[in-house]
């Protein structure tokens, strides 16, 4: 088995349907907060674009602008091969010329004001749409009862595939053992990425299937683990409250390596310090370990052999992930 598969708890045959990332069955919707003011020296944009990075859409405003790609605000980077909507900000002084911007893949929803610019973290969780077809009668209700079921007990926060670009899992490891050399700051900053994720993947992987043996009870906690509280303070408690933990009010992190970084201890740290890299200059940080859908709806078409999934997942959290838990196989 490959280091990089993921595994889940469930241990369900594999359910056959068809799931393709494309504008008509992926869809993504930002949610915030806090509701945006209706004075200020900014301009909040909420778009919905088509088959288009997060970059390219904010390469293309800039273009027309004349200005720096930098002075527009994003909260996070959206799927390419979707139908998305997210929220950017840049100056206020730029809304006249912008009235004048028309782009096929691009469509600017509604405009705000608000006194800051929208920064990464500002996000709050995404409303995911997504249709899965060939579904039968019988998948459908395996499906949403298999969907209910990790609405309650939660799911492995794993870093998707579309975190890992071809090749760049090589191309990160041999960076970080110094057999290349990266001149480009923001390649290298992408790579140290992958390379965290790649250990924090690792990582989970290993503690889901310690979790296996009392799969009803999802994520197994253990002695030592770094936990986050509601309101993301982190902590490690002598005990690990199973409860506290039942009742969504702590969640188990897991590790991006790097410097300046809050780590496990006892038992927990002995799993992971396998997966830790002490000399990596980045900061490091700490990363839900377990996440729950909320406000899922389950939308069976027999006529048209599909199921409609919607539900929503705290920011920086895949969907992909939570399907391939439904199918109990890797895309």
């Amino acid at each position: 088995m490959s280091e990089m598969t993921r595994v889940f708890l469930q241990d369900h045959e594999p359910i056959d349907f068809l799931f393709e990332q494309n504008r008509d069955d992926f869809i993504v919707d930002e949610l915030f907060e806090k509701p945006f003011k209706t004075k200020g020296n900014f301009l909040i944009l909420h778009i919905k674009k088509v088959n288009i990075t997060t970059w390219d859409t904010i390469d293309k405003i800039a273009s027309f602008l004349n200005i720096p790609a930098s002075s527009i605000g994003y909260a996070g980077l959206k799927d390419k091969y979707a139908t998305t909507s997210q929220y950017l900000s840049l100056p206020l002084k730029y809304e006249k010329q912008l009235s004048r911007f028309h782009d096929k893949q691009i469509t600017i929803l509604e405009t705000f004001k608000d006194s800051k610019k929208i920064s990464i973290g500002d996000l709050k969780s995404n409303r995911f749409t997504i249709t899965l077809r060939n579904v039968d009668d019988i998948k459908a209700g395996k499906i949403e009862k298999l969907a209910r079921n990790i609405e309650k007990i939660g799911f492995p926060n794993y870093f998707g595939y579309q975190r890992f670009g071809q090749d760049s899992i090589t191309q990160a490891q041999q960076m970080i053992d110094g057999e290349i050399f990266i001149k480009d700051k923001k390649l290298k900053k992408f790579l140290i990425s992958v390379y965290q994720s790649k250990k924090f993947n690792e990582w989970l992987k290993e503690r889901v299937q310690i979790s296996k043996a009392d799969a009803e009870n999802g994520f197994k906690l253990l002695n030592g683990d770094v936990m986050m509280s509601d309101d993301d303070k982190l902590f490690t408690p002598k005990t690990p409250s199973i409860k506290e933990f039942k009742d969504k009010k702590i969640v188990p992190t897991g590790l991006l390596v790097g410097r300046e970084v809050f780590r496990a201890r006892d038992e927990a740290r002995e799993i992971e310090i396998k997966y830790d890299d002490e000399l990596l200059v980045e900061k490091g940080l700490r990363r839900r370990a377990w996440i729950y859908p909320e406000a899922l709806t389950c939308k069976y078409n027999k006529k048209e052999s599909t199921m409609e999934l919607s539900f929503v997942l705290p920011k920086a959290s895949y969907a992909t992930i939570f399907i391939e838990n439904i199918a109990n196989r890797n895309f």
